[in-house]
């Protein structure tokens, strides 16, 4: 059904959303962010404060390892599924809104975990948080097209760094020292003031020009069976091997159905006049590329948060704040690497050496990760987070970048919210494949150790019998709190579960590193997403775009597709 957008009820005098013609100055440019990224610390320290406590979280409400995984991959899979969406809904309308509207989802999901009595319910509320977090995502990546132009984006990049940095970093910390003194339900409390400040602050600092003025429809087709193909599949991933066998009939009938729902998914977008994600965008080189790239880093991204914190809890029995600490050196690497690359990009424009030594490194930093014991010295095990957290910092937002320089305005949202969302998608599959590898190999060691923890258990004397009920009741063991003799057979068998699970990712690793190389070098426009609307894309006498760089743009059906001409600087359709 047909509906107009909210910016096209608004008309008159001008609002200070629309107030904005010329381009923004650094201080401007510096006021917009300021909601934008406290919008975005809050969505990241809402997720990182409970990383370090999770194991404690599952094992206070009786949960089991598969309870573990499905605590994260329930806010990714959401956050997958809404990413697209949330894009599309930036291109049709307000995005201040919109954004404001997701810290909202967010936020009151965060809350309700926090009063989480079992599993389940925890799982539903990690699930709508998902749906804040995909907006936010998503929103944000846009918003920063509209303000900041590809080739200058570098010089803001430390911003972004640092908030990552402090929530990433600082978030853990907190969450483990909230869980050892006051309980981890705390941490799901801790981002409502942070929200609050950032609402205020989107709504004073942040103004966005309105979209064009058009009358839009929804396509609820589309979010419908992508939500179904998307659900489906990873569901099947996560739970194949311990309700049922990997080849069984429900298998056949979850990956059927999730392979018609996404083939009735490509026919619905074809017919859509507003698809949810235009599949003209494939016919970018540059677009499927980084779709490509953004998988690998994507599981590395999630992967390596949730399987990190459980080796440094589970491997190495830290408690949940020394694993927070415990994990800097892989987010030092993240920080470092994108703000120094995001610099030298600005300075010379060039991007593309920097993404394939970020996808070198990734392989490096994963592979050395298969290789790690539970008496690995940790000075090599920091080296190698640090690989492979700077291969993350050099490829994740230089991928959206890449694509945002070579989209048409009309296009940012969903091109934006699509390199996002199969990184999303990545992760999420990654982070619930690994999950399945781990419980495989983890519960194949277990057995194979039976009598080493049955003599680990008798030297206990009395208390052996306590111990032997924690393992048999499946949940999820809090190592730091074994005795030694016990605690070090298991550490054995949980570090070579966590490290068999990275061989997973090494793979799709290498396959992003060859799509990196394939990239087309495009040169770095200096124009943002607004100044490019503005100056009217569709003619192209006003928009110079270097040789090399292929633009796409969806204004009207059937798509017209700007493609490089062979014989100018310019594009042609």
């Amino acid at each position: 059904m047909s509906q107009t957008s909210p910016a096209a009820a608004t008309s008159g005098a001008p609002t200070p959303d629309s107030d904005i013609s010329a381009p923004m100055s650094h201080r401007g440019v510096l006021e917009a962010l300021t909601g934008l990224l406290l919008g975005m610390f809050v969505s990241m320290l809402a997720s990182t404060v409970v990383s370090s406590s999770l194991p404690v979280i599952v094992h206070d409400l009786a949960g089991t390892e598969r309870d573990y995984t499905w605590v994260i991959t329930a806010m990714l899979l959401t956050s997958a599924i809404s990413t697209p969406v949330w894009g599309k809904l930036a291109d049709l309308f307000n995005r201040k809104v919109l954004f404001q509207i997701a810290i909202i989802v967010f936020v009151l999901a965060s809350a309700t975990a926090g009063f989480a009595q079992n599993p389940g319910m925890m799982i539903a509320s990690r699930a709508v948080q998902g749906l804040g977090a995909g907006g936010l995502a998503a929103l944000s990546q846009v918003i920063m097209a509209d303000i900041i132009s590809p080739r200058d984006r570098g010089r803001y990049m430390g911003l972004f760094g640092a908030v990552m940095a402090v929530s990433t970093v600082g978030g853990p910390l907190l969450g483990g020292v909230i869980t050892d003194s006051l309980g981890w339900r705390w941490n799901f409390f801790v981002a409502l003031p942070v929200a609050v400040l950032a609402l205020i602050m989107v709504q004073l600092t942040l103004h966005l020009r309105p979209n064009q003025q058009r009358k839009v429809s929804i396509d609820h087709a589309g979010i419908v069976l992508l939500g179904t193909s998307v659900s489906l599949l990873l569901i099947w991933v996560t739970n194949a091997g311990h309700d049922y066998g990997w080849w069984s009939f429900t298998t056949a009938w979850m990956v059927g159905g999730a392979l018609i729902a996404a083939i009735a998914f490509v026919v619905v977008e074809l017919r859509s006049s507003e698809p949810l994600i235009p599949l003209s965008l494939f016919r970018s080189r540059t677009f499927s590329l980084s779709v490509l790239a953004s998988i690998a880093t994507g599981i590395a991204m999630f992967g390596s948060s949730v399987f990190l914190s459980q080796y440094m809890q589970l491997a190495r029995g830290a408690s949940p704040t020394m694993a927070g600490v415990m994990t800097i050196p892989m987010v030092a690497g993240l920080l470092l690497s994108s703000m120094v690359v995001g610099q030298l990009i600005s300075r010379y424009g060039i991007w593309k050496p920097y993404v394939v030594a970020g996808s070198v490194s990734l392989i490096a930093g994963l592979y050395l990760l298969t290789t790690i014991h539970y008496d690995t010295n940790f000075w090599l095990v920091s080296i190698y987070m640090f690989l492979m957290g700077a291969g993350v910092g050099m490829t994740m937002q230089n991928l959206v970048l890449v694509v945002q320089n070579t989209t048409g305005a009309s296009l940012i949202g969903v091109a934006s919210s699509g390199v996002t969302f199969f990184r999303s998608l990545g992760g999420t599959i990654g982070v619930s494949v690994m999950g399945a590898a781990m419980a495989t190999r983890t519960a194949s060691l277990a057995q194979s150790r039976q009598s080493d923890i049955g003599v680990a258990l008798k030297s206990l004397g009395e208390q052996g019998g306590y111990w032997a009920q924690q393992l048999a009741s499946g949940a999820v063991p809090r190592v730091s709190e074994m005795p030694p003799a016990l605690r070090v057979v298991l550490e054995d068998i949980y570090s070579g579960g966590i490290t068999h699970s990275f061989w997973i990712a090494v793979p799709v690793a290498a396959v992003s590193l060859v799509a990196v190389l394939l990239l087309p070098n495009a040169p770095l426009t200096r124009m943002t997403a607004a100044e490019r609307r503005d100056a009217g894309e569709r003619d192209l006498a006003v928009v110079s775009v270097p040789q090399g760089m292929e633009v796409l743009d969806h204004e009207a059906s059937p798509t017209p597709v700007l493609v490089e001409d062979d014989d100018s600087d310019r594009l042609k359709v």
